[in-house]
């Protein structure tokens, strides 16, 4: 479906949904939809980045199909999500990235960063037999200059992003938001409150209702978040007290990547498990290559970085290596440019919400 397509449908239902407002109590876009009258692009793509894909709203909707109007909301909203990471991307000809991902695409980086990197390394002295050195294989200096200026360049690009949505979203003239407000949707941001909607938890079927797809997504992001926290040890143990890679078994950031690195294990495989088995009128068809692709690079950073802790003081130490770096590279690279972004446009989307709440709170019909 072309965007401009997107647009119009998803204009046309929500059209629908203001009439009717039954769904209202379910999740925070109805409330939101309840406050317009009409629905320019740049709302569309605040409602679209507000919904959860719970999925709901399409098991209750009485104008769902085969009712003639066709109602399919998540669907509708899960199209213009992917519309709106296209329109504020930058650079903007990188675009079309976001429609060209999959699993082959992201496999393809890995190969081809690793194989550069194995290329680069082959120069090079191979490290003594079970020494476990990585700067051995690449010096600290090389993979801090090169991994910290594809990180660096990866997070202009989203910055660039997420300022242009901010704008767009807010509607002109930025007003500060308060403190609180922020703290309010990083709390729901956080705790995914709204991924199970209306139900008991999130639907994967008009009568499926299980905490797996919840709990994958909090094995990522706390995969995540303790993967950077090792990294961030790491770097303060070499920098302030000159302690260097290799590490204990037991220290703490090898103890947190083990926990990071099988969150993304569990998390990442669980989301392609679950995306197999739940229903596919909550989803768009046309963004399986973009979910696959960022969920099969967290897979193969995690799992290779998992593997080279278990066998670094063996022959595969610089192979495995190389592979590892080169998924990493290979994911920061595709930061701004894969379903990455949703997280952070998500994010946005709850603070506005929570804003629109707190200014002008809604009144019952």
């Amino acid at each position: 479906m072309l965007a401009g397509d997107a647009t119009a449908r998803a204009r046309q239902m929500l059209t629908v949904c203001n009439a009717c407002r039954y769904c209202e109590q379910f999740c925070p876009v109805f409330p939101a939809i309840e406050r317009r009258t009409s629905f320019p692009v740049a709302d569309l793509h605040y409602l679209a980045n507000l919904c959860h894909n719970c999925g709901e709203c399409l098991y209750a909707c009485q104008y769902a199909p085969p009712h003639p109007f066709g109602v399919s909301l998540p669907r509708a909203l899960a199209e213009v999500r992917v519309e709106s990471y296209e329109r504020y991307c930058w650079p903007p000809r990188l675009a079309e990235a976001f429609g060209r991902q999959g699993g082959a695409v992201a496999l393809g980086l890995v190969a081809g960063f690793t194989l550069l990197l194995l290329l680069g390394v082959s120069l090079g002295d191979a490290p003594a037999p079970g020494s476990a050195d990585f700067y051995a294989v690449i010096p600290h200096a090389v993979m801090v200059g090169l991994f910290g200026l594809v990180f660096l360049l990866a997070l202009v690009a989203l910055a660039v992003s997420l300022v242009q949505y901010w704008q767009a979203i807010r509607g002109g003239p930025l007003r500060p938001v308060p403190v609180r407000t922020w703290l309010a949707a990083l709390r729901d941001a956080v705790t995914l409150r709204h991924l199970h909607g209306g139900g008991v938890d999130c639907a994967s079927g008009i009568d499926d209702r299980k905490p797996w797809r919840r709990w994958a997504h909090h094995a990522t992001l706390g995969g995540l978040a303790l993967c950077f926290a090792s990294t961030t040890v790491a770097a303060i143990y070499h920098s302030a007290f000159g302690w260097t890679a290799p590490h204990d078994y037991l220290s703490v950031p090898v103890v947190l990547g083990v926990l990071g690195g099988i969150g993304l294990v569990a998390g990442p495989l669980g989301l392609l498990i679950i995306r197999e088995q739940r229903d596919p009128a909550l989803a768009d068809p046309a963004q399986r290559g973009l979910d696959t692709s960022l969920l099969v690079l967290l897979l193969v950073a995690s799992a290779t970085g998992l593997a080279l802790l278990g066998l670094r003081h063996t022959v595969a130490l610089r192979p495995l290596l190389c592979l590892h770096l080169g998924a990493v590279l290979a994911l920061f690279v595709a930061i701004p440019y894969s379903k990455f972004v949703h997280g952070f446009y998500r994010l946005l989307a709850l603070v506005q919400s929570e804003d629109e709440t707190r200014r002008e709170p809604l009144r019952l019909r």
